[in-house]
């Protein structure tokens, strides 16, 4: 035996009537940060902090990030070659 229930609803009645969290704030916040970073531009410390959470490579790993960086950049900034 087969039930089919058709419920009409907009999406916010269907997340309140399941229980989950109203996300809309926190969407609104990535939004504008996202469009903060769009006009701003990219810094170098918003990069770096970038590469240190994807990777727990330690000094090293970041000291390779940054040099990779900064040869993209051309900003040579990065630890000097011998």
């Amino acid at each position: 035996m087969n039930i089919t229930m058709n419920i009409d609803c907009t999406p916010e009645e269907a997340r309140r009537f399941m229980g989950l969290p109203d996300m809309a704030p926190i969407h609104a916040l990535y939004l504008e940060k996202l469009k903060d970073a769009m006009t701003n531009g990219v810094t170098p410390d918003m990069l770096e902090n970038v590469m240190r959470s994807w990777g727990g490579m330690g000094e090293m790993g970041m000291n390779a990030w940054r040099q990779m960086v900064d040869q993209m950049t051309g900003t040579g900034g990065g630890t000097p070659k011998p």
